[in-house]
């Protein structure tokens, strides 16, 4: 199966096709994170259209080692939009899972910009992690394993596995809490939620 821009355009065929192994790679993963923000598989399609149409547009400013990161940033970015939307356009309160706040993105602030800040503030996070919980992070998260998968791949339990997990996300929000006191960063609630 090939992706929707190999009809419409000719394309470098080097490019295509590192793009097609990212796809193949990562578009599980990216769906499970914007599904778990956006609750419905219809929109969660479209924007992971979104999200792989701007990675296909930014792919020759990507550091490769970084794609997983960007990627799991932009699905947050994108479903955030996407609920932001959706509230303005709401006339009854989103429930307490999608209520988000203004982002910290100013008019002054290129969301090119807001988004590298959000992005090194997971990144920095997840590399202070010890090396098995980074491990596990990183496999679930990035890479869409179930923890099953996860606990296989590392031999170790899958309750193991769940405590990782849960001792990471904590590590993480604390983490870019703290981040957000000492730079004085406005962060929306939404982004300290999704590591619970």
């Amino acid at each position: 199966m090939k992706t929707a821009f190999a009809d419409t355009q000719i394309l470098d065929p080097v490019d295509l096709q590192r793009f097609d192994e990212l796809y193949f790679q990562y578009n599980q993963a990216v769906f499970a994170n914007i599904l778990k923000l956006v609750h419905q598989y219809d929109v969660a399609e479209d924007l992971l259209q979104e999200v792989f149409m701007a990675l296909w547009e930014h792919r020759h400013k990507l550091d490769g080692e970084k794609v997983s990161g960007w990627l799991f940033v932009t699905s947050y970015n994108k479903s955030l939009k996407y609920l932001q939307r959706q509230k303005k356009q709401a006339t009854t309160a989103l429930s307490d899972t999608t209520v988000i706040e203004n982002e910290f993105a100013t008019d002054d602030t290129p969301l090119e910009e807001v988004y590298n800040m959000r992005l090194s503030m997971i990144e920095e996070a997840v590399n202070l992690l010890p090396e098995r919980k980074k491990k596990v992070f990183m496999l679930y998260r990035y890479e869409g394993k179930s923890m099953e998968d996860v606990a296989g791949m590392l031999n170790i339990s899958v309750h193991s596995v769940k405590d990782y997990l849960k001792q990471s996300n904590r590590f993480i929000r604390n983490h870019i809490a703290r981040q957000h006191i000492e730079q004085g960063i406005a962060i929306s609630a939404a982004l300290l939620v999704y590591f619970n």
